[in-house]
């Protein structure tokens, strides 16, 4: 008896080892509980087994059976507190049978009874639990008659079994949680980009932007490679969204690279990918952007920064639409739609031999020119109120800018761009005290504007709205919203005499008088005049003065 015993333990304490290795090897748990009562009814011959788990509707499944049919398989469903499989869920406790056939409450759902040749036929059923929660229940059948009819050994096998199990359900329910979470915030992303993103959300009301609203429209369904021009801070990257947006590729990926920040060496790598091995660092196999971009977009920035060298190895790539990766010799064949931007003078540069001619042809298919700030100074307005709306949203305020403030805003110059005047707002957002943002909190008025900083626009006065010089809108005087021009002082406000002159009586008179006298300096000017170097610019503006430069 004692050496029954011990290969009894022996057996079960490899069978426990075996199925332990199963349920760990995959996250596939209905394969590896098919796997694992294998081994349970092979090692220690049992006539059935089977797992039965809850679902989402609330019913019993089977999850996975040794020694059904493929019809009983399909039976094998359950009602909570249904039969005994329902019973053991429903209160948690094992139970077990000793004669099937006289059990009331047996189902037969699954032909346990059927094709028994008179044998009695047993079945011993264990809850399965999940952090102390019942789950699901895993059954065993078996003659009953066998080693006295006796279940301990088996309760405590099933004990052990039904842990593991439950431990392995557990794993794949947290990982479908935390997959199904990461597949909703990635279709929300998507929606809130594709919102982002969309033509429609680009702010722009001049007749400009409007323009070019029409030709992304046009241009945005096809396959044809755009080519987007214009300075820097214009907007070029949202265009090139809006473009796979509105394309059949819209469920594709859009993919960009910044050329500008890359060598030539790390660009191709970048955007051909490298295989293992193919330099110092190259630790595996690496697929690059254009393979990235397969049945999408890709975005190629500064376009206009590439090396000669490596301008030849794009052309090959935009003629033949196939590459290989950095050393490799496999050729790899993408379907891309391909978007360009720059903000060079790519005419220019093929005129001096900078850049290929031939690869200038590939990429100017369709060129869309993306207007400055200050020639479509009507979207400006927009933009602050845009700008605005969104620091107050991400900073718990309630700041509003004054008429006074916007137009100080809108008849300024913007080398800049957009981002310079998103960076204005902001700045100004976050220094400005109680609710509302005036011209005085400017950082122009204290002669702190990066404006004059980067770009050294009019030196003292950086902030010198547009002046005129008959180009039309966007060069020509201050925007129609500019606040009043204030008059100039009387000749008694001011020194009587300089340099042996007096004052000239006409205010026009009086600006070029100042003006000529301060070198054309605005805010030396200014200070003769006894008015800030803004009332300055804006007299100027008034008289459609021309401000000379030196």
């Amino acid at each position: 008896m004692n050496a029954v015993m011990h290969m009894r333990a022996q057996t079960e304490l490899a069978t426990i080892y075996e199925i332990s290795k199963i349920l760990t090897s995959s996250l596939d748990v209905s394969k590896t509980c098919r796997e694992a009562l294998n081994v349970l009814a092979n090692n220690m011959g049992y006539r059935r087994c089977m797992i039965i788990v809850d679902t989402e509707e609330g019913e019993l499944h089977l999850l996975a059976a040794v020694g059904l049919s493929p019809e009983e398989y399909d039976a094998g469903h359950y009602r909570p507190g249904e039969g005994i499989i329902g019973k053991v869920y429903s209160n948690g406790m094992p139970a077990v049978v000793h004669d099937l056939a006289a059990e009331p409450f047996f189902l037969n759902r699954t032909g346990a009874l059927d094709h028994i040749d008179g044998e009695r036929i047993a079945l011993a059923a264990m809850p399965i639990r999940v952090a102390k929660e019942v789950v699901g229940v895993i059954t065993i059948d078996r003659v009953s008659e066998r080693a006295g009819g006796g279940f301990n050994d088996d309760i405590r096998l099933m004990t052990m079994t039904a842990s593991l199990v439950g431990q392995a359900l557990a794993l794949q329910r947290t990982v479908l949680a935390e997959r199904n979470q990461l597949i909703s915030e990635s279709r929300r992303l998507r929606q809130e980009l594709k919102g982002r993103f969309r033509l429609d959300n680009v702010i722009g009301v001049s007749k400009r932007m409007q323009d070019v609203f029409a030709e992304v429209h046009q241009a945005g369904p096809s396959r044809s490679t755009v080519l987007l021009r214009g300075e820097s801070g214009t907007g070029k990257e949202v265009i090139a969204r809006a473009l796979h947006t509105l394309s059949p590729r819209k469920d594709g990926p859009f993919v960009k690279v910044n050329c500008a920040a890359l060598t030539e060496s790390l660009l191709e790598s970048e955007l051909f990918g490298h295989e293992k091995g193919s330099f110092t660092g190259a630790v595996g196999e690496r697929k690059g952007r254009f393979e990235m971009a397969d049945k999408g977009t890709l975005f190629l920035d500064e376009i206009g920064d590439i090396s000669p060298a490596f301008q030849a190895k794009l052309l090959r790539v935009l003629q033949e639409r196939e590459f290989e990766r950095v050393g490799g010799n496999r050729s790899i064949k993408v379907d891309v739609r391909l978007v360009f931007a720059t903000n060079r003078n790519l005419e220019k540069m093929v005129a001096a031999g900078e850049f290929r001619a031939d690869l200038y042809y590939r990429i100017n298919v369709v060129s869309l020119f993306l207007p400055p700030l200050r020639e479509r100074r009507e979207d400006i307005p927009p933009l602050i109120a845009y700008f605005l709306d969104r620091y107050n949203k991400d900073n718990g305020r309630e700041l509003r800018i004054t008429q006074e403030a916007l137009n100080v805003l809108v008849n300024c110059y913007w080398p800049g761009n957009v981002r310079e005047l998103e960076n204005c707002v902001e700045r100004t957002a976050t220094m400005a005290r109680g609710d509302t943002i005036n011209e005085l909190h400017f950082p122009c008025q204290t002669n702190r504007c990066l404006t004059q900083t980067l770009h050294h626009v009019d030196k003292d006065d950086a902030v010198a709205p547009v002046h005129g010089h008959g180009h039309g809108h966007g060069h020509g005087g201050p925007f129609e919203i500019s606040v009043p021009v204030p008059e100039l002082p009387h000749r008694t406000s001011a020194p009587e005499r300089l340099f042996g002159e007096e004052m000239p009586e006409g205010e026009k008179e009086r600006l070029i008088w100042a003006m000529e006298r301060s070198g054309w300096v605005q805010a030396k000017a200014a200070r003769l005049l006894n008015i800030t170097p803004r009332q300055m610019g804006y007299a100027l503006q008034k008289f459609d003065i021309e401000v000379r430069r030196f």
